[in-house]
């Protein structure tokens, strides 16, 4: 007798959707647990070329933390596209200017480099202020240490 191992499809992913509020919570802990959860991999019908993930909101992306001297040490890369044209910008920064930015790009970090992850990372809703406008897909709570 043969058996077979199970592969989920993309119309078998649940749907459920998380709220996690970012207000002092360390930017790369958060990412990953979000990464997981844009993924599935808490869900027991995980498969790794589809997306059994779910939805996650962030708010309150303003008021992430950074430990050590990352605020000013870790910089951030962008190329116009013109010759000569690489721009710098520090996380202080970025966090004045958007700092929904600083989620969106730690999480594109942990997630595949392929269709897949760009499917995954549309999932992600992030807002600097305490307001986000999902209220009717009912996102439960998450919370991350």
């Amino acid at each position: 007798m043969k058996k077979y191992t199970y592969s989920a499809r993309e119309t078998d992913r649940s749907d459920k959707w998380y709220l996690v509020d970012a207000d002092g919570v360390i930017l790369g802990r958060m990412a990953s647990e979000i990464a997981a959860r844009l993924r599935g991999k808490r869900n027991p019908l995980y498969t790794p070329h589809a997306d059994t993930g779910d939805s996650v909101v962030v708010v309150n992306a303003e008021k992430i933390a950074l430990t050590g001297r990352k605020w000013d040490q870790k910089v951030y890369y962008h190329h116009t596209g013109y010759v000569g044209g690489i721009k710098a910008i520090t996380a202080r920064k970025l966090l004045e200017k958007k700092p929904e930015d600083l989620v969106v790009h730690a999480v594109r970090g942990m997630l595949p480099k392929n269709k897949l992850g760009r499917a995954l990372l549309k999932k992600l809703k992030v807002y600097a202020g305490p307001e986000h406008p999902h209220s009717a897909q009912q996102p439960e709570p998450l919370s991350i240490k």
